[in-house]
């Protein structure tokens, strides 16, 4: 039997921790934070709901596996990796646009890469749990 407290507070609470990830997304090539804190409180927000709901249901929330983000992750991070070999400069060096987006405010390779790194830790994370939860059921 699942709590209606739980179940009622997940449904604030998802949306709201979703929210904060990607702030912490947004913030992390400038202080603190980045795709990996990010990807733990958007896998965080996921499991806080499978809790509550059970795992199907986060399941279709999702609409995809978790697994099928780890190799998009991988392939925004790799990308943003190698694109300044492009134009002739070294790996990993930061490319950057001419103007600041507002709220966002600069956007470069960086923030590409922790794109990246998010979506692979929000796919590992999920992954395992729901695999496990899924087992034991």
């Amino acid at each position: 039997m699942r709590s209606i407290i739980l179940q009622t507070a997940t449904k604030y609470l998802l949306p709201i921790l979703l929210l904060f990830s990607v702030f912490l997304l947004l913030r992390g090539h400038y202080e603190p934070g980045g795709g990996f804190v990010g990807g733990l409180v958007a896998s965080i927000a996921f499991v806080l709901h499978s809790f509550a709901f059970g795992t199907e249901n986060t399941m279709k929330i999702l609409r995809r596996k978790p697994m099928s983000l780890i190799p998009i992750g991988l392939g925004i991070a790799a990308l943003s990796v190698i694109a300044p070999t492009f134009f002739g400069l070294p790996p990993m060096t930061g490319l950057w646009f001419e103007e600041p987006i507002p709220v966002i405010g600069m956007i470069g390779s960086s923030l590409f890469f922790d794109l990246g790194v998010y979506l692979v830790v929000i796919g590992v994370v999920l992954t395992i749990l729901f695999t496990i939860s899924l087992t034991e059921d």
